[in-house]
């Protein structure tokens, strides 16, 4: 039987969903005991050639280079999964999708005549067919070794569809909107972090991106009620998940 082969690829990111990976330390080494790990430069500079069986793509597409390479890679991978923030939804990079990015260049970079980029951030999806995505930023170890675990068996992976609340009723963590008035986006932000932010106390931000059928026009006075401004309430919905909540924006 033939060992399947992974690749992990970086675009426009932080690095950090790797890391993610990375982090997982004992159950990598799990991992790599059932697969060939081909391309991973976070990890080793070895590079194999493709086909690869899964491929891990994080970061957002923002250079004509880019958008090259991403069909390249969808062209060498039988599952494409992309992870994290930038991957799923073009990341905080994508605030330039609202302005002039000459304006940005020339305000970051001494050069910026050397800068070669596109107008936009946008998420691998715009471009080439995903197979799954793991939304957050960072992505959640459990939900990234589960999903690798799944499709080394050659199952669907087990990805929640329901919204942060969910997670808060099932931990049995008080919502903090109800009981303490604090601004929060778990209503309208998709499952996957276990409601992190409001087991600590503290209002969801919203880094798991919007839930398939956000309810915004019900969150927003909620928002407003909680203490949050009409800036506050567009910045809020332009963090992590820019390009996917942007619809969300206009209702402000």
């Amino acid at each position: 039987m033939t060992t399947p082969t992974l690749a992990v690829w970086k675009f426009a990111s932080c690095d950090g969903c790797q890391l993610t990976l990375l982090d997982c330390e004992d159950e990598l080494l799990t991992i790599a005991e059932q697969v060939k790990i081909a391309t991973f430069l976070e990890a080793s500079s070895a590079i194999e050639p493709g086909p690869y069986d899964v491929s891990l793509v994080e970061g957002s597409i923002t250079t004509a280079a880019d958008e090259r390479r991403i069909r390249e890679i969808r062209e060498q991978s039988r599952i494409l999964v992309t992870i994290g923030a930038c991957a799923t939804g073009g990341g905080i990079q994508a605030l330039r999708n609202f302005a002039d990015v000459e304006e940005f260049a020339s305000v970051v970079y001494a050069k910026p005549e050397y800068i070669d980029t596109l107008a936009t951030s946008t998420p691998a999806s715009e471009h080439v067919t995903v197979d799954y995505q793991l939304q957050g930023c960072p992505i959640d170890r459990g939900q990234l070794l589960d999903t690798l675990a799944a499709l080394l068996v050659g199952r669907k992976p087990r990805l929640p569809a329901k919204t942060v609340c969910t997670e808060c009723k099932n931990r049995g963590v008080t919502c903090v909107v109800v009981a303490d008035g604090i601004p929060c986006l778990g209503p309208v932000t998709h499952a996957g972090c276990g409601a992190l932010c409001p087991s600590f106390h503290r209002g969801c931000y919203g880094c798991f991106g919007p839930a398939a059928t956000p309810n915004t026009a019900a969150l927003i006075p909620l928002l407003r009620r909680d203490g949050m401004s009409g800036d506050g309430v567009e910045r809020v919905f332009s963090t992590f998940n820019v390009t996917p909540f942007a619809g969300e924006r206009n209702d402000t």
